[in-house]
Protein backbone atom coordinates (compact mmCIF):
# COMPACT_ATOMS: atom_id res chain seq x y z
CA UNK A 1 0.00 0.00 0.00
CA UNK A 2 2.70 2.33 1.10
CA UNK A 3 4.43 1.41 -2.28
CA UNK A 4 1.37 2.73 -4.73
CA UNK A 5 1.22 6.21 -2.32
CA UNK A 6 4.40 7.33 -2.27
CA UNK A 7 4.92 7.93 -6.10
CA UNK A 8 1.86 9.80 -5.98
CA UNK A 9 2.20 11.56 -2.79
CA UNK A 10 5.46 12.92 -4.76
CA UNK A 11 3.47 13.97 -7.85
CA UNK A 12 1.50 15.88 -5.54
CA UNK A 13 4.02 17.61 -3.22
CA UNK A 14 6.45 18.23 -6.59
CA UNK A 15 3.58 19.95 -7.97
CA UNK A 16 2.87 22.00 -5.00
CA UNK A 17 6.72 23.21 -5.07
CA UNK A 18 6.57 24.10 -8.93
CA UNK A 19 3.21 26.21 -7.97
CA UNK A 20 4.57 28.00 -4.58
CA UNK A 21 8.06 28.46 -6.87
CA UNK A 22 6.34 30.01 -9.83
CA UNK A 23 3.81 32.30 -7.13
CA UNK A 24 6.93 33.40 -5.07
CA UNK A 25 8.76 34.25 -8.46
CA UNK A 26 5.50 36.26 -9.97
CA UNK A 27 5.98 37.96 -6.39
CA UNK A 28 9.43 39.10 -6.64
CA UNK A 29 10.14 37.83 -3.60
CA UNK A 30 12.47 34.87 -4.46
CA UNK A 31 11.60 30.92 -4.45
CA UNK A 32 11.64 30.58 -0.58
CA UNK A 33 8.12 29.30 0.43
CA UNK A 34 8.98 30.62 3.88
CA UNK A 35 9.46 33.94 2.48
CA UNK A 36 6.14 33.92 0.82
CA UNK A 37 4.74 32.87 3.90
CA UNK A 38 5.87 35.75 5.47
CA UNK A 39 4.85 38.32 2.98
CA UNK A 40 1.74 36.95 3.31
CA UNK A 41 1.70 38.01 6.96
CA UNK A 42 1.17 34.08 8.39
CA UNK A 43 2.35 33.67 12.26
CA UNK A 44 3.18 30.20 12.29
CA UNK A 45 5.04 28.63 14.80
CA UNK A 46 7.36 25.02 15.03
CA UNK A 47 6.18 23.79 17.93
CA UNK A 48 2.70 24.34 19.64
CA UNK A 49 1.24 22.80 23.09
CA UNK A 50 -2.11 20.66 22.87
CA UNK A 51 -2.68 21.32 26.12
CA UNK A 52 -2.88 23.70 28.89
CA UNK A 53 -4.10 23.88 32.72
CA UNK A 54 -7.80 24.96 32.96
CA UNK A 55 -10.36 25.01 35.45
CA UNK A 56 -13.71 23.41 34.07
CA UNK A 57 -17.04 21.89 34.99
CA UNK A 58 -18.04 18.65 33.88
CA UNK A 59 -21.37 19.59 35.01
CA UNK A 60 -23.60 21.95 36.24
CA UNK A 61 -24.02 22.01 40.05
CA UNK A 62 -22.62 23.36 43.38
CA UNK A 63 -18.80 23.66 43.98
CA UNK A 64 -17.90 20.67 43.71
CA UNK A 65 -18.41 20.39 39.93
CA UNK A 66 -15.44 22.65 39.92
CA UNK A 67 -12.31 20.81 38.45
CA UNK A 68 -8.36 21.44 37.65
CA UNK A 69 -7.48 19.61 34.76
CA UNK A 70 -4.12 20.00 33.17
CA UNK A 71 -4.82 18.71 29.49
CA UNK A 72 -7.62 20.80 28.54
CA UNK A 73 -7.99 21.58 24.82
CA UNK A 74 -5.13 24.12 24.10
CA UNK A 75 -7.71 27.16 22.32
CA UNK A 76 -8.17 26.92 17.61
CA UNK A 77 -8.28 29.80 16.33
CA UNK A 78 -11.04 29.09 14.12
CA UNK A 79 -12.10 32.85 12.33
CA UNK A 80 -9.69 34.88 10.62
CA UNK A 81 -10.49 38.11 13.12
CA UNK A 82 -9.42 36.08 16.07
CA UNK A 83 -6.82 36.01 18.76
CA UNK A 84 -5.17 33.81 21.03
CA UNK A 85 -4.17 35.60 24.20
CA UNK A 86 -1.95 34.37 27.50
CA UNK A 87 -4.29 35.29 31.12
CA UNK A 88 -2.51 36.62 33.32
CA UNK A 89 -5.11 37.92 35.23
CA UNK A 90 -9.02 37.18 35.51
CA UNK A 91 -11.66 38.03 37.81
CA UNK A 92 -15.55 36.31 38.83
CA UNK A 93 -18.71 37.71 38.34
CA UNK A 94 -22.05 36.51 39.65
CA UNK A 95 -23.06 35.33 35.98
CA UNK A 96 -20.14 32.60 36.96
CA UNK A 97 -21.80 31.18 39.58
CA UNK A 98 -25.04 31.07 37.88
CA UNK A 99 -23.73 29.68 34.86
CA UNK A 100 -22.09 26.58 37.42
CA UNK A 101 -25.25 26.27 38.82
CA UNK A 102 -26.97 26.14 35.34
CA UNK A 103 -28.53 29.69 34.87
CA UNK A 104 -29.17 30.47 31.19
CA UNK A 105 -27.91 26.73 29.93
CA UNK A 106 -30.84 26.32 27.34
CA UNK A 107 -30.24 29.68 26.11
CA UNK A 108 -26.57 29.63 25.72
CA UNK A 109 -26.90 26.14 24.38
CA UNK A 110 -28.73 27.70 21.47
CA UNK A 111 -26.34 30.07 21.15
CA UNK A 112 -23.56 27.83 20.47
CA UNK A 113 -25.78 25.67 18.18
CA UNK A 114 -28.35 27.24 16.67
CA UNK A 115 -28.87 24.34 14.39
CA UNK A 116 -28.61 21.84 17.08
CA UNK A 117 -26.31 19.67 15.48
CA UNK A 118 -24.69 18.97 19.03
CA UNK A 119 -26.17 16.52 21.62
CA UNK A 120 -26.79 17.44 24.76
CA UNK A 121 -23.63 18.02 27.36
CA UNK A 122 -21.33 18.92 24.08
CA UNK A 123 -20.75 22.03 26.17
CA UNK A 124 -18.59 20.39 28.61
CA UNK A 125 -16.03 20.15 30.01
CA UNK A 126 -17.12 23.97 30.23
CA UNK A 127 -14.52 26.81 31.22
CA UNK A 128 -15.88 29.56 33.57
CA UNK A 129 -14.82 33.42 33.41
CA UNK A 130 -15.41 36.02 31.98
CA UNK A 131 -12.62 39.13 32.52
CA UNK A 132 -9.42 38.48 31.34
CA UNK A 133 -6.32 40.39 30.87
CA UNK A 134 -3.14 39.15 29.57
CA UNK A 135 -0.79 39.46 26.43
CA UNK A 136 -1.65 38.30 22.75
CA UNK A 137 0.01 35.10 21.62
CA UNK A 138 -1.38 34.88 18.06
CA UNK A 139 -3.68 36.78 15.27
CA UNK A 140 -5.38 35.65 12.49
CA UNK A 141 -5.12 36.76 9.45
CA UNK A 142 -7.72 39.56 9.61
CA UNK A 143 -6.39 41.04 13.07
CA UNK A 144 -5.02 44.27 11.77
CA UNK A 145 -5.11 46.52 15.06
CA UNK A 146 -3.33 43.79 17.64
CA UNK A 147 -0.20 42.18 17.05
CA UNK A 148 1.30 39.39 19.29
CA UNK A 149 3.24 40.52 22.11
CA UNK A 150 0.30 43.28 22.79
CA UNK A 151 -1.22 43.61 26.22
CA UNK A 152 -4.98 43.30 25.92
CA UNK A 153 -7.65 43.32 28.66
CA UNK A 154 -11.07 42.16 27.37
CA UNK A 155 -14.62 40.23 28.55
CA UNK A 156 -15.73 37.19 26.99
CA UNK A 157 -19.38 36.25 26.34
CA UNK A 158 -20.88 34.12 28.22
CA UNK A 159 -21.38 31.11 25.15
CA UNK A 160 -17.79 30.89 24.70
CA UNK A 161 -15.37 29.20 26.41
CA UNK A 162 -14.05 31.46 29.72
CA UNK A 163 -11.29 32.82 31.07
CA UNK A 164 -10.18 30.69 33.75
CA UNK A 165 -7.19 28.97 31.25
CA UNK A 166 -4.29 29.91 30.42
CA UNK A 167 -5.20 30.56 26.75
CA UNK A 168 -8.51 31.53 26.06
CA UNK A 169 -9.48 32.69 22.19
CA UNK A 170 -11.70 36.00 21.28
CA UNK A 171 -13.00 37.49 18.86
CA UNK A 172 -10.65 41.18 17.77
CA UNK A 173 -13.62 43.27 17.92
CA UNK A 174 -14.17 41.76 22.18
CA UNK A 175 -10.72 43.10 23.06
CA UNK A 176 -8.89 46.50 23.49
CA UNK A 177 -5.25 47.44 24.63
CA UNK A 178 -4.97 47.18 28.28
CA UNK A 179 -4.82 50.34 30.10
CA UNK A 180 -1.11 51.52 30.41
CA UNK A 181 -1.74 52.98 34.43
CA UNK A 182 -3.12 49.27 35.59
CA UNK A 183 -1.59 45.90 35.82
CA UNK A 184 -2.70 42.56 35.07
CA UNK A 185 -4.56 41.80 37.88
CA UNK A 186 -6.39 45.53 38.15
CA UNK A 187 -7.02 45.07 34.63
CA UNK A 188 -9.29 41.94 34.82
CA UNK A 189 -12.01 43.56 37.54
CA UNK A 190 -12.52 45.82 34.87
CA UNK A 191 -14.15 44.57 31.56
CA UNK A 192 -17.22 42.71 32.51
CA UNK A 193 -18.57 45.05 35.06
CA UNK A 194 -17.77 48.14 32.74
CA UNK A 195 -19.08 47.02 29.48
CA UNK A 196 -22.25 45.82 31.57
CA UNK A 197 -22.41 49.57 33.15
CA UNK A 198 -21.47 50.87 29.48
CA UNK A 199 -24.51 49.58 28.32
CA UNK A 200 -27.19 50.09 30.71
CA UNK A 201 -26.04 53.97 31.15
CA UNK A 202 -24.90 54.71 27.73
CA UNK A 203 -26.21 52.50 25.32
CA UNK A 204 -29.78 52.12 27.37
CA UNK A 205 -30.08 54.80 29.37
CA UNK A 206 -28.67 57.49 26.84
CA UNK A 207 -26.56 59.28 29.46
CA UNK A 208 -23.27 60.32 27.96
CA UNK A 209 -20.36 63.11 28.81
CA UNK A 210 -21.62 66.00 27.34
CA UNK A 211 -25.56 65.49 28.92
CA UNK A 212 -24.76 63.92 31.96
CA UNK A 213 -23.63 67.22 33.82
CA UNK A 214 -25.86 67.57 36.95
CA UNK A 215 -28.40 65.48 36.60
CA UNK A 216 -29.17 63.48 39.57
CA UNK A 217 -28.46 59.48 39.42
CA UNK A 218 -29.67 56.94 42.11
CA UNK A 219 -27.36 53.95 42.16
CA UNK A 220 -29.00 50.58 43.68
CA UNK A 221 -26.42 47.91 44.82
CA UNK A 222 -23.83 50.92 45.10
CA UNK A 223 -21.12 48.28 46.38
CA UNK A 224 -20.52 45.49 43.99
CA UNK A 225 -18.40 45.88 40.47
CA UNK A 226 -21.14 47.34 38.60
CA UNK A 227 -22.03 49.65 41.19
CA UNK A 228 -18.59 50.57 42.35
CA UNK A 229 -17.92 51.47 38.51
CA UNK A 230 -20.59 53.05 37.75
CA UNK A 231 -20.17 55.84 40.73
CA UNK A 232 -16.83 56.49 39.08
CA UNK A 233 -18.36 56.76 35.68
CA UNK A 234 -20.91 58.92 36.91
CA UNK A 235 -19.08 61.12 38.45
CA UNK A 236 -16.54 61.38 35.91
CA UNK A 237 -19.21 63.15 33.82
CA UNK A 238 -20.21 65.52 36.45
CA UNK A 239 -23.62 63.82 37.82
CA UNK A 240 -24.92 63.99 41.16
CA UNK A 241 -24.80 60.78 42.09
CA UNK A 242 -26.80 58.72 45.47
CA UNK A 243 -25.84 55.25 46.39
CA UNK A 244 -27.70 52.51 48.13
CA UNK A 245 -25.64 50.00 49.76
CA UNK A 246 -24.86 49.15 53.87
CA UNK A 247 -23.97 51.05 56.31
CA UNK A 248 -20.66 49.00 56.30
CA UNK A 249 -20.05 50.18 52.60
CA UNK A 250 -20.67 53.36 52.60
CA UNK A 251 -17.32 54.70 53.08
CA UNK A 252 -16.34 52.72 50.05
CA UNK A 253 -18.79 54.23 47.68
CA UNK A 254 -17.97 57.83 49.52
CA UNK A 255 -14.36 57.45 48.67
CA UNK A 256 -15.39 56.60 44.78
CA UNK A 257 -17.60 59.94 44.73
CA UNK A 258 -20.98 59.25 45.88
CA UNK A 259 -22.94 62.62 47.07
CA UNK A 260 -25.66 60.39 49.35
CA UNK A 261 -25.57 57.25 50.39
CA UNK A 262 -28.43 55.64 51.99
CA UNK A 263 -28.41 52.30 54.08
CA UNK A 264 -30.80 49.97 52.92
CA UNK A 265 -30.71 48.00 56.66
CA UNK A 266 -32.11 50.86 58.07
CA UNK A 267 -35.42 50.05 58.03
CA UNK A 268 -36.72 52.77 56.58
CA UNK A 269 -34.89 53.37 53.03
CA UNK A 270 -37.49 54.06 50.92
CA UNK A 271 -38.99 57.19 53.10
CA UNK A 272 -35.24 58.33 53.03
CA UNK A 273 -34.91 58.05 49.35
CA UNK A 274 -38.52 59.65 48.59
CA UNK A 275 -37.34 62.79 51.19
CA UNK A 276 -34.50 63.56 48.40
CA UNK A 277 -35.79 65.38 45.45
CA UNK A 278 -36.34 63.30 42.19
CA UNK A 279 -33.94 61.07 40.01
CA UNK A 280 -33.14 61.68 36.30
CA UNK A 281 -31.54 58.23 35.96
CA UNK A 282 -32.29 54.58 38.00
CA UNK A 283 -29.42 52.45 37.55
CA UNK A 284 -31.20 48.64 39.68
CA UNK A 285 -28.07 46.06 40.25
CA UNK A 286 -30.69 44.54 42.71
CA UNK A 287 -34.19 43.68 41.23
CA UNK A 288 -36.92 42.09 43.16
CA UNK A 289 -39.35 43.88 45.52
CA UNK A 290 -37.17 47.26 44.54
CA UNK A 291 -38.81 47.75 40.90
CA UNK A 292 -42.32 47.87 42.24
CA UNK A 293 -41.59 51.05 43.88
CA UNK A 294 -38.26 52.36 42.74
CA UNK A 295 -39.73 53.84 39.47
CA UNK A 296 -41.36 56.33 41.05
CA UNK A 297 -38.52 58.24 42.18
CA UNK A 298 -37.92 59.06 39.35
CA UNK A 299 -38.97 62.91 37.58
CA UNK A 300 -42.28 62.17 35.72
CA UNK A 301 -42.66 63.69 31.72
CA UNK A 302 -39.01 64.57 32.03
CA UNK A 303 -37.43 61.32 29.94
CA UNK A 304 -35.82 60.32 33.13
CA UNK A 305 -35.17 56.65 33.02
CA UNK A 306 -35.15 53.65 35.32
CA UNK A 307 -33.10 50.62 34.03
CA UNK A 308 -32.64 47.48 35.68
CA UNK A 309 -29.67 44.41 35.17
CA UNK A 310 -31.81 41.90 36.94
CA UNK A 311 -34.23 40.59 33.71
CA UNK A 312 -36.16 37.11 33.85
CA UNK A 313 -35.02 36.23 30.19
CA UNK A 314 -32.52 33.21 30.80
CA UNK A 315 -34.72 32.04 33.20
CA UNK A 316 -37.70 31.96 30.97
CA UNK A 317 -36.26 30.83 28.34
CA UNK A 318 -34.71 27.28 30.77
CA UNK A 319 -37.95 27.31 32.14
CA UNK A 320 -40.14 27.51 29.29
CA UNK A 321 -38.04 26.59 26.27
CA UNK A 322 -36.35 28.84 23.46
CA UNK A 323 -39.91 29.88 21.75
CA UNK A 324 -42.18 30.09 24.85
CA UNK A 325 -39.35 31.64 26.78
CA UNK A 326 -38.17 34.50 24.59
CA UNK A 327 -42.20 34.97 23.75
CA UNK A 328 -43.08 35.78 27.75
CA UNK A 329 -40.29 37.90 27.40
CA UNK A 330 -41.36 40.40 25.43
CA UNK A 331 -44.76 40.41 26.66
CA UNK A 332 -43.12 40.91 30.07
CA UNK A 333 -40.84 44.24 28.88
CA UNK A 334 -43.74 45.12 26.47
CA UNK A 335 -46.18 44.98 29.12
CA UNK A 336 -43.87 47.06 31.74
CA UNK A 337 -42.51 49.35 29.47
CA UNK A 338 -46.09 50.72 28.49
CA UNK A 339 -47.08 50.70 32.10
CA UNK A 340 -44.29 53.14 32.92
CA UNK A 341 -44.89 55.23 30.21
CA UNK A 342 -48.27 55.77 30.69
CA UNK A 343 -46.79 57.40 34.58
CA UNK A 344 -44.18 59.32 32.48
CA UNK A 345 -40.98 57.80 32.97
CA UNK A 346 -39.12 55.10 30.36
CA UNK A 347 -38.40 51.25 31.88
CA UNK A 348 -35.63 49.52 30.15
CA UNK A 349 -33.59 46.11 30.73
CA UNK A 350 -29.89 45.96 30.07
CA UNK A 351 -27.79 42.97 29.63
CA UNK A 352 -23.65 42.95 29.02
CA UNK A 353 -22.65 43.37 25.62
CA UNK A 354 -18.94 42.39 24.51
CA UNK A 355 -16.98 45.24 23.19
CA UNK A 356 -13.65 46.26 22.39
CA UNK A 357 -14.60 49.79 21.10
CA UNK A 358 -16.42 50.24 24.23
CA UNK A 359 -13.69 49.01 25.96
CA UNK A 360 -11.62 52.10 24.10
CA UNK A 361 -13.24 54.23 25.52
CA UNK A 362 -13.09 52.70 29.15
CA UNK A 363 -9.29 52.44 28.52
CA UNK A 364 -9.39 56.38 27.66
CA UNK A 365 -11.20 57.19 31.27
CA UNK A 366 -8.85 55.34 33.06
CA UNK A 367 -5.69 56.65 30.95
CA UNK A 368 -6.44 59.88 30.56
CA UNK A 369 -6.11 62.86 33.41
CA UNK A 370 -8.11 65.94 32.65
CA UNK A 371 -10.40 68.85 34.16
CA UNK A 372 -13.55 67.96 34.03
CA UNK A 373 -15.40 71.09 35.67
CA UNK A 374 -14.70 74.48 36.99
CA UNK A 375 -17.40 76.39 38.94
CA UNK A 376 -17.25 79.54 40.62
CA UNK A 377 -17.37 78.10 44.07
CA UNK A 378 -15.54 74.94 43.44
CA UNK A 379 -12.72 73.03 41.22
CA UNK A 380 -13.05 69.67 40.14
CA UNK A 381 -10.76 67.34 38.89
CA UNK A 382 -10.58 63.99 37.26
CA UNK A 383 -7.47 62.43 37.91
CA UNK A 384 -8.04 59.16 36.36
CA UNK A 385 -4.13 56.83 36.34
CA UNK A 386 -2.31 57.12 39.38
CA UNK A 387 0.64 58.04 37.61
CA UNK A 388 -1.31 61.29 36.93
CA UNK A 389 -2.11 61.57 40.63
CA UNK A 390 1.63 61.07 41.50
CA UNK A 391 2.61 63.96 39.03
CA UNK A 392 -0.29 65.85 40.46
CA UNK A 393 0.72 65.55 44.15
CA UNK A 394 3.73 67.31 43.24
CA UNK A 395 1.72 70.83 42.55
CA UNK A 396 -1.24 70.15 45.17
CA UNK A 397 0.98 72.26 47.63
CA UNK A 398 0.35 75.31 44.90
CA UNK A 399 -2.98 73.87 43.68
CA UNK A 400 -4.04 74.36 48.08
CA UNK A 401 -2.67 77.93 48.34
CA UNK A 402 -4.31 79.00 45.26
CA UNK A 403 -7.31 77.58 46.53
CA UNK A 404 -7.21 79.05 49.75
CA UNK A 405 -6.39 82.37 48.64
CA UNK A 406 -9.25 82.05 46.18
CA UNK A 407 -11.92 80.40 48.47
CA UNK A 408 -12.35 77.18 46.18
CA UNK A 409 -12.92 73.72 47.18
CA UNK A 410 -10.48 71.45 45.54
CA UNK A 411 -11.97 68.11 44.98
CA UNK A 412 -10.24 65.18 43.17
CA UNK A 413 -11.76 62.03 41.48
CA UNK A 414 -10.23 58.94 40.33
CA UNK A 415 -11.44 56.21 38.60
CA UNK A 416 -9.73 53.30 39.10
CA UNK A 417 -10.68 49.56 40.34
CA UNK A 418 -11.88 48.28 42.63
CA UNK A 419 -11.15 44.75 43.92
CA UNK A 420 -12.20 42.92 47.41
CA UNK A 421 -9.87 40.00 46.88
CA UNK A 422 -7.33 38.28 44.74
CA UNK A 423 -6.71 34.68 44.99
CA UNK A 424 -4.35 32.82 43.10
CA UNK A 425 -5.20 29.98 40.41
CA UNK A 426 -4.97 26.86 42.57
CA UNK A 427 -7.62 28.44 45.06
CA UNK A 428 -10.26 29.08 42.28
CA UNK A 429 -12.82 26.78 44.54
CA UNK A 430 -12.16 29.21 47.34
CA UNK A 431 -13.05 32.28 45.51
CA UNK A 432 -16.10 30.75 44.19
CA UNK A 433 -17.61 30.41 47.54
CA UNK A 434 -16.71 34.07 48.47
CA UNK A 435 -18.63 34.88 45.52
CA UNK A 436 -21.58 32.77 46.78
CA UNK A 437 -21.29 35.03 49.92
CA UNK A 438 -22.74 38.14 48.62
CA UNK A 439 -21.96 41.67 49.58
CA UNK A 440 -19.26 42.38 47.67
CA UNK A 441 -16.91 45.58 48.26
CA UNK A 442 -15.91 45.23 44.30
CA UNK A 443 -14.58 42.18 42.16
CA UNK A 444 -13.24 39.10 43.39
CA UNK A 445 -9.76 38.60 40.89
CA UNK A 446 -7.46 35.26 40.08
CA UNK A 447 -3.66 35.80 39.05
CA UNK A 448 -3.53 33.06 36.57
CA UNK A 449 0.01 34.18 35.11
Amino acid sequence: MLLKVCPASRKVYRSLLCCQSSAATCLGIGKSWRLQLRYRNFHHSSQRCTTMPSWVIDRYGKNDVLRFTKDMTFPIIHFPNEVIIKVHAASLNPIDVNMRNGYGAAALRMKRDPLRIKTTGSEFPLTLGRDVSGVVMECGLNVSYFKPGDEVWAAVPPWKQGTLSEFVVASGNEVSKKPRSLSHTQAASLPYVGLTTWTAVNQVGGLKQDNCSNKRILILGASGGVGTFAIQLMKAWGAHVTAVCSQDASDLVRRLGADDVVDYKSGNMQEQLKALPLFDFILDNVGGPTEKWAAGLLKKWSGATYVTLVTPFLVNVDRLGVADGMLQTGVTIGTKAIKHLCKGVHYRWAFFMPSGPFLDEITSLVDAGKVVGFEETSLSFQICCPACFQVSLRYLGTLLELCKQASLVLRFTMIHPVIDQVFSFSDVPQAFRKMEEGHARGKTVINVN
